[in-house]
């Protein structure tokens, strides 16, 4: 398990945006049982998350037309039953983390693991996360 000192500004760069922390399986649960779509962002300590993931999100999520219902966050490392019970519902996609998840309905619809993560710019990531907002999101 991370320190707080080290998780807590990285969680703040998504929830002062707008995301809400699932910190237990309950949470996770009643989150993705909702009606629209919802967006799950798996944080991370790493360089991928930090340079490409949070940044690569917000673009998304502040530039899009169309946008998730929900927005949502765990911390692997931290939030660990949250974030185990995320795992379920991303299954057959192995443990990753960073991660983004979109969800419709309570239905997996889009999936980016870690390897499509790495190395890839912010603006890539906003990119796709953009184009799947159009496809699913209202």
């Amino acid at each position: 398990m991370y320190p707080e000192e080290i998780v807590i500004p990285m969680k703040s760069e998504l929830t002062e945006s707008g995301f809400e922390e699932m910190l237990t399986a309950a949470d996770v649960d009643e989150t993705l049982q909702k009606k629209g779509t919802t967006l799950v962002v798996v944080n991370s300590v790493c360089g991928c998350a930090a340079g490409s993931c949070r940044p690569g999100v917000l673009m998304a999520v502040h530039n899009a037309t169309k946008k998730p219902t929900r927005l949502a966050t765990s911390f692997a490392g931290f939030d660990i039953e949250a974030v185990n019970k995320i795992r379920e519902h991303l299954l057959p996609y192995p443990p990753s983390s960073p991660a983004i998840a979109l969800f419709k309905d309570g239905k997996l619809v889009s999936m980016i693991e870690r390897h499509q993560i790495e190395g890839r710019p912010a603006q890539v990531l906003a990119q796709y996360l953009i184009h799947e907002f159009e496809q699913y999101c209202n």
